[in-house]
């Protein structure tokens, strides 16, 4: 199939008999039956010619003069800069009411010595109650 591909992007139109030349068939029937092979999978877009006996390949149609690839190419940038907006908006610093719930640092170390008082206090219950 690369070798049929290759071909027919080389050769506009070539005679059956040059294909099996040059994929090293026994005969151009081989070179038909495996064109037309070739053409029902979709692997080239090509016609054959039976009475004279050659294929004419399609002309295939160029992409870049349509408007696709620059709406392609447009959809990813701006896949790109949404997801930086949004990257951006996530690393913004919460308002200043926020800071107004959170204990300040004192409070936090007195609250800690609390706790640990407090597992201590556990831990020696347990350690009695054992003996």
């Amino acid at each position: 199939k690369t070798g049929i591909k290759s071909v027919a992007l080389s050769y506009s139109r070539i005679s059956l008999g040059d294909v099996a030349e040059k994929l090293q068939l026994d005969s151009p029937e081989d070179a038909e039956y495996i064109i037309a092979k070739a053409i029902r999978d979709g692997v080239i877009e090509a016609a054959i010619d039976h009475a004279n006996g050659y294929v004419q390949s399609s002309d295939s149609a160029d992409i870049y003069s349509t408007n696709e690839p620059l709406k392609a190419y447009h959809d990813r940038i701006r896949f790109c800069l949404d997801i930086h907006n949004q990257s951006v908006k996530a690393m913004r610093f919460p308002p200043k009411s926020y800071n107004d719930n959170l204990e300040d640092a004192q409070k936090q170390r007195e609250r800690e010595q609390q706790d640990l008082e407090y597992a201590k206090e556990i831990a020696e219950e347990e350690d009695d109650a054992l003996l």
